[in-house]
């Protein structure tokens, strides 16, 4: 594999005001455009699917079975069905009549923004790059796309198919990291799209403060599974193992911790390990379906978390292949990292309640979490989704709400703001413009001193 080179900062201000200059040609305004690059993005990936599936297999250890269904299959998702909805969604959308500004016709146009920044993770570093790229184009911007530097095999792909397949003027990749980040961010985008930790999206947002630039960040935090006496037990646990262990639990919307109606714990851990065991392997990091860490780093961070902790369950790990076999743990008191911290890997901390109410009161503690998942009757789970927050919920279920292109997929508090997918991306990448026409066949006199005929209009208004 070729190593990664940094792009030249020098180059950074240059190549932003390019794409300020392509913007401004109109191109991007039109829906054409915008359907023939999606086109070309589509017909890129597929020529290069095997090449992305050897790139994440590289980075992170997954299988090609997950990089399709993880990775590759969204995003081709995510094109058609932006090819399929937007010339409607380009359209001035008509809104109703008001009495207060006849005679007039009204309407809200989506424009394009005009040169967004898009800053990627290294847990999912195709998917999470390319799938705000597709709203993006949808929506008629220029983009700048900063893959991360810990998965250098997905990001040398993807420089390369952007280069082969788009101007530089219309869509680029800039590579590093800290300084070339910096660099970036001293530039006036119109909007910065970052995923990734909360800790990193408070600098961007404060980075972004300074050009009043907006932001859309995609954070995550400790996002909680709840288990109820009323679940259908052994397939809560299947789906929460399944959501905690896919990509290792490098996910941000893995299970972050369990809760359990006082009672489960013994039943959870033997039924963990069964279903562990039917999707993986006894020893997981002995399967081919299992991916391993993304860096040294976060291995021994992962091991410090488990100092002072109760273990459960522990498998094997290698820290020659990166490789940390899923482990159970008590959920420690406040303060310890394991209940404080978001754990990205897959160790799982299990809480025993006493009542629905008392996980409620648990959750709502904390900061709001990205996903929440609750498993039981259908009358329970509505009521812990109304009682609590969070970037998105599921009942009896886990990840897949992320899946499905009508929702929208964001955060909420600390677990970020703005959402996107689907018509969402279309949405967060375009200024929703107000347009009214006034008409020129009638001049009403009521609002023009001195006012004539007003005791009229007061009957109206």
């Amino acid at each position: 594999m070729n190593a990664l080179k940094f792009s030249p900062i020098p180059q950074i201000a240059e190549l932003f005001n390019q794409q300020k200059q392509f913007f401004a040609s109109g191109k991007t305004r039109q829906p054409d455009f915008r359907i023939q690059m999606l086109h070309k993005l589509k017909a890129a990936i597929a020529a290069h699917q095997q090449d992305i599936e050897q790139a994440l297999f590289s980075d992170l250890g997954k299988s090609a079975q997950e990089a399709f269904l993880t990775e590759i299959a969204m995003v081709n998702l995510e094109i058609d069905y932006h090819l399929k909805h937007l010339r409607k969604w380009s359209k001035p959308q008509s809104v109703s009549f008001s009495l207060s500004t006849f005679p007039s016709r009204a309407y809200v146009q989506h424009e394009p923004l005009g040169v967004v920044l898009i800053m990627a993770p290294w847990n999912y570093p195709f998917q999470l790059l390319i799938n705000p790229l597709i709203g993006a184009i949808s929506a008629g911007n220029c983009a700048v796309l900063k893959p991360s530097p810990m998965a250098p095999a997905t990001a040398i792909l993807v420089e390369k198919i952007i280069q082969a397949n788009f101007p530089p003027e219309f869509i680029s990749v800039v590579q590093g990291d800290i300084p070339e980040n910096q660099a970036l961010l001293e530039q006036r985008f119109d909007l910065i799209f970052f995923t990734g930790s909360t800790r990193v999206g408070k600098l961007i947002m404060q980075a972004a403060a300074k050009n009043l630039t907006p932001v859309v960040l995609e954070l995550g935090g400790k996002s909680p599974a709840i288990i109820s006496k009323s679940a259908n037990f052994h397939l809560a646990v299947r789906r929460i193992v399944w959501g905690k262990l896919v990509n290792s639990g490098q996910t941000c919307v893995a299970p972050d911790y369990v809760i359990l109606e006082r009672g489960l714990k013994s039943q959870f851990i033997e039924a963990f390990k069964t279903e562990m065991e039917n999707l993986y392997a006894a020893n997981p990091i002995e399967s081919n379906w299992y991916p391993r860490l993304i860096s040294e780093s976060h291995y021994h961070r992962l091991e410090s978390l488990l100092t002072n902790a109760t273990l459960l369950f522990e498998s094997p790990r290698n820290k020659d292949r990166l490789q940390f076999g899923p482990v159970l743990v008590d959920m420690p008191p406040a303060g310890h990292p394991l209940a404080e911290e978001e754990l990205f890997g897959p160790i799982l901390p299990i809480l025993e309640l006493d009542s629905m109410e008392d996980a409620i009161t648990y959750v709502n503690q904390g900061e709001k979490p990205l996903a929440l998942y609750f498993f039981g009757s259908e009358s329970e789970g509505n009521h812990v989704v109304n009682q609590t927050s969070s970037g998105g919920a599921c009942i009896n279920e886990t990840i897949v709400h992320l899946a499905n292109h009508h929702l929208p997929f964001g955060g909420v508090g600390q677990s970020g703001m703005g959402a996107y997918h689907g018509r969402e991306s279309f949405t967060i990448f375009s200024h929703k413009r107000a347009v009214l026409k006034g008409a020129v066949w009638l001049d009403l006199p009521f609002r023009y001193p001195p006012f004539k005929y007003f005791h009229w209009l007061k009957r109206f208004l």
